[in-house]
């Protein structure tokens, strides 16, 4: 029995002779302070006692005593029993404990010994705790390994290195290797059936324990030129098993010597099931993960396509709670006419389901708005196929429908956020859009028994060149533990202060967020319009064609052969004219409803025609004999044209064809060159006025 003198104050300790010979150190071997006391405790020791002294000096106490395993200069275990008496000064401050060191190998039977182990249970059965609570937080298999891994973890498991592998088919996957050791790639990937530990573990659903470097040596040379340069004297391998099968395997090295005890087995075989319960979860979240993460690019559009006109961003960022999946879309809709539809929305939820009922929501509501409909009519029936879906489940939504050859834009909103705009001057406001109800809840009737109509009115505003249109969902701008409105604010100042491309604007707003905005997902959509100057010869034409009307596919065919000759395609207005006559002939003798006959001039230089109706039957080309006196339209259609088809709208088809012109100016004389800002039907020199097609001087009305 020997004694020590600790002051607190300098760190330095003092033992006397026979605490040196109790530990077994030579008087020069001995730094003088507690860190000299460490070659001769067993791995796990030193954070043990250090635990134990702190909590008596925090705690207030005169004394405390422990058993530490300990080992000698040739490495043979043994017991070493400390005990110190703590001094404090007037104020309670500790500054010096004074104390024995007692060589405890012979005095098993002593209560010492039986305290130690008890002491030596409640460390085991502790460690087993610890390490469940702190499994029980882990989501991936990187989370898992991180925690093994960890110095604090190898202490508490009284190892100095620990390996895991994974069960990958037929073979063992090496996710971890921590602290003790270099990483070997000849053992990254090995087979089950390879005469390993690990392997054996897995195959045989049982631990291997190896209580020496001999038994390492004789049981496995494979692995022993890789543990016989480390300092390792005892090791084990336990199967990670998981519903009556082996996922993996974990690996833990010791330096101490010896076999182990059937209580440290059990504490072994415990700490392995739940290792391998928090190990299936992470592979089961992670691969649950994926499927979510795979079915939500799916349900996203693939590709976002390239618009004449315009420039266009969209972020999408998942849920970082929860499966890491969400309800937010967008989209963008490429119509005719040189117009886009662009549309953001979100349905209630954050699993695989809300992800499933957003598919379906934005493929139907992309069908309605390509099939013709108006914006409100096709957020009406996208409300209503939601509803038939029958989810329990609702969704917010805003589209707009932009013209990008005039700026002309159509909106429409669903319980949604308001959209915002940032001029070319970099002004920045919000536009208030009448809003409907969300899709899917029942549309309120009007209490005055009028027609309901599509619940969802549309808001009209001009897009000039320059301007940015910004769509998003609510995980943008919710801030926790703050109102709406201060994140709203945030995010108009940094739309105002942003940078005008919109690639980098979308970054920029992104990053707003952070990880603040991490308990809900995120979508938007920018969309900036290209400065281009105006079509020639003004804006679209437009004449309405009712069969009772006689004189209106006359007045059509003057209105056509004035915008012709002010684009600056005069030498082909009879083949223009013709073509849209042909097209005009169709609609008002195939079909019963009312048609409607537009011309317009395209950003890429074609003079565009189309004649709609309200009929959904397609038109064909028909082979007429010699002598027939029809069947021959869409085949000169098809002849004159440079490009034509069919579009079905939402209340019947639109049938068109272009025509490229050259860029030349204007035929002398004509009417609605000399008025370029104006349209065809309100140009000074359109139908009925002096030197224009119908008016005095001007040629009379070509017959077909």
């Amino acid at each position: 029995m020997g004694t020590f003198d600790w002051d607190l104050d300098s760190g330095q300790m003092y033992l006397d002779a026979t605490a040196l010979e109790v530990v077994d150190l030579r008087p020069e071997e001995f730094s003088g302070t507690p860190a000299g006391l460490r070659p001769r405790l067993a791995s796990g020791e030193e954070t043990r006692l250090d635990a134990r002294v702190a909590q008596a000096l925090k705690g207030g106490r005169s004394h405390y005593g422990a058993y530490v395993r300990s080992r000698a200069r040739d490495g043979s275990p043994g017991w070493t029993h400390i005990q110190g008496h703590i001094l404090r000064d007037p104020h309670g401050r500790p500054y010096r404990i004074i104390g024995i060191i007692r060589d405890a190998v012979h005095d098993p039977g002593e209560p010492g010994a039986g305290g130690e182990r008890d002491e030596g249970r409640r460390r085991l059965t502790g460690v087993v705790e610890r390490t469940t609570a702190i499994l029980a937080h882990a989501r991936t298999v990187n989370d898992v390994t991180d925690i093994l891994k960890d110095p604090e973890a190898l202490s508490h498991l009284g190892a100095v290195s620990v390996m895991l592998g994974v069960v990958d088919g037929g073979r063992i996957h090496l996710v971890a290797e921590g602290r003790l050791g270099a990483y070997v790639p000849e053992t990254e990937y090995t087979r089950i059936d390879a005469p390993l530990p690990l392997s054996e573990a897995v195959r045989g659903l049982r631990p291997v324990y190896l209580g020496s470097r001999e038994e390492f040596q004789s049981r496995y040379p494979l692995l022993w030129p890789y543990i016989e340069p480390l300092d390792v004297r005892s090791g084990v391998y336990l199967p990670l098993i998981a519903q009556g099968r082996p996922i993996g395997a974990l690996g833990l090295l010791y330096t101490r010597d010896g076999d182990f005890t059937a209580e440290e087995q059990n504490v072994l075989m415990a700490l392995g099931s739940g290792i391998a319960q928090s190990l299936q979860r992470a592979i089961l979240f992670e691969q649950e993960h994926d499927l979510a993460e795979g079915l939500q690019r799916a349900m996203l559009p693939r590709r976002i396509p390239e618009v004449a006109g315009a420039r266009i961003a969209v972020r999408y960022r998942a849920a970082r709670m929860g499966r890491d999946i969400g309800g937010d879309w967008y989209d963008v809709i490429p119509l005719d006419g040189g117009r886009v539809g662009v549309m953001i929305g979100d349905v209630e939820g954050h699993d695989t389901d809300a992800a499933a009922v957003m598919g379906q929501l934005r493929i139907a509501l992309r069908a309605y708005i390509s099939e013709g409909h108006t914006p409100g009519a096709a957020m009406a029936r996208a409300s209503a196929f939601l509803r038939e879906l029958e989810t329990e489940r609702f969704a917010t939504c805003t589209y707009a429908e932009i013209d990008l050859t005039t700026g002309a834009c159509r909106m429409v909103r669903a319980g949604h956020l308001d959209p915002v705009v940032r001029r070319g001057d970099g002004s920045c406001h919000r536009i208030q859009v009448v809003g409907g109800l969300p899709l899917g809840l029942p549309a309120n009737e009007p209490p005055d028994g009028r027609a309901a109509g599509t619940g969802f009115p549309v808001t009209s505003l001009d897009l000039h060149p320059g301007d940015t249109l910004l769509l998003c969902t609510d995980g943008l701008t919710d801030r926790p533990g703050q109102d709406t409105e201060t994140g709203m604010r945030e995010f108009m100042e940094a739309v105002r202060s942003g940078p005008a491309d919109v690639e980098e604007l979308a970054d920029v707003l992104c990053d707003l967020v952070g990880d603040s905005g991490g308990g809900d997902d995120m979508a938007l959509l920018l969309l900036r319009r290209r400065g281009a100057p105006a079509p020639r010869g003004g804006g679209p034409l437009r004449h309405s064609l009712n069969p009772g009307d006689r004189d209106a596919p006359a007045m059509a065919r003057h209105l056509i052969r004035a915008a012709v000759a002010a684009w600056g395609a005069w030498d082909q207005a009879d083949e223009i004219e013709l073509a849209a006559d042909e097209l005009m002939t169709n609609a008002l003798v195939h079909t019963d409803g009312v048609g409607q006959v537009s011309m317009r001039l395209t950003p890429d230089g074609r003079i565009r025609i189309e004649v709609e109706d309200t009929s959904s039957a397609l038109p064909r080309q028909r082979e007429a004999g010699d002598w027939a006196v029809s069947g021959r339209g869409l085949l000169l259609v098809d002849r004159l044209a440079d490009a034509w088809g069919v579009e079905p709208r939402g209340g019947g088809k639109c049938v068109w064809c272009e025509f490229t012109i050259p860029v030349r100016p204007p035929a002398p004389g004509s009417g609605p060159g000399s008025a370029p800002d104006s349209g065809p039907d309100s140009a000074p020199g359109g139908p009925g006025a002096p030197g224009g097609p119908g008016g005095p001087g001007g040629p009379g009305p070509r017959v077909v």
